[in-house]
């Protein structure tokens, strides 16, 4: 009986089904933390008479994630009409004349409205570029093209990446390399970050082999 086979054959089961049980616990107790604060925010100000209920909701388990989550739908569905653009408008105004405040919602917002579009092509494509020398390849993803004054230095033909770091692909390096240099991967984005995330041991399927017939 090989024992030590068995062992690792019961850690490829129950290690990816560990981790993300462990990752979505963390995630709930995140949400009901956040939750947690802003109800003891309003319990502070208001009489314990009415306060009381909102202690009891304290004690329900991931009720901070289903309240974000109502949230945003609720949000998104104010804001796809023509009063909620109108309100949404009026808040981008209001924060981009706080100071200190601005230049950080600014920032934020950039990326976000960048990343979140559906007409941007940010995180888009995978490529793959030599990084960190001539000769050593990386998987990376196309952020955009340059623009403003690092255009007017580079000239035309150079496309901006970002690097991810292994296996934690939440860091990582911003490049700004000729596009001549890149070659476009046909893996899609999630193939590509699973890649990454495990340092190449798990391999996309080559789309090419398998759509060919048997």
């Amino acid at each position: 009986m090989n024992i030590k086979k068995y062992i690792f054959a019961g850690l490829l089961v129950w290690l990816p089904l560990a981790i993300t049980l462990w990752v979505l616990s963390w995630l709930v107790g995140a949400m009901d933390g956040i939750f947690a604060n802003v109800l003891n925010g309003i319990s502070s100000v208001l009489p314990p008479a009415v306060s009381d209920p909102f202690q009891h909701l304290l004690q329900i388990r991931g009720l901070g994630v289903v309240l974000v989550f109502l949230v945003l739908i609720t949000t998104g569905a104010f804001a796809s009409n023509v009063a909620g653009r109108w309100l949404v408008t009026q808040w981008d105004k209001l924060f981009t004349h706080i100071p200190i405040v601005k230049s950080i919602y600014t920032s934020v917002k950039k990326v976000s409205d960048t990343l979140f579009s559906s007409n941007g092509n940010a995180f888009r494509k995978a490529l793959l570029i030599q990084y960190p020398r001539q000769g050593a390849w990386t998987i990376a993803f196309q952020t955009g093209t340059p623009s403003g004054e690092v255009a007017d230095h580079l000239g035309a033909g150079h496309i901006s990446v970002y690097v991810p770091t292994t296996p934690n692909p939440t860091s990582g390096f911003f490049l700004v390399v000729p596009a001549a240099d890149v070659i476009e991967l046909n893996m899609s984005v999630d193939q590509a970050l699973t890649y990454v995330i495990s340092m190449g041991a798990v391999a996309p399927d080559d789309p090419a082999a398998t759509s060919s017939p048997h």
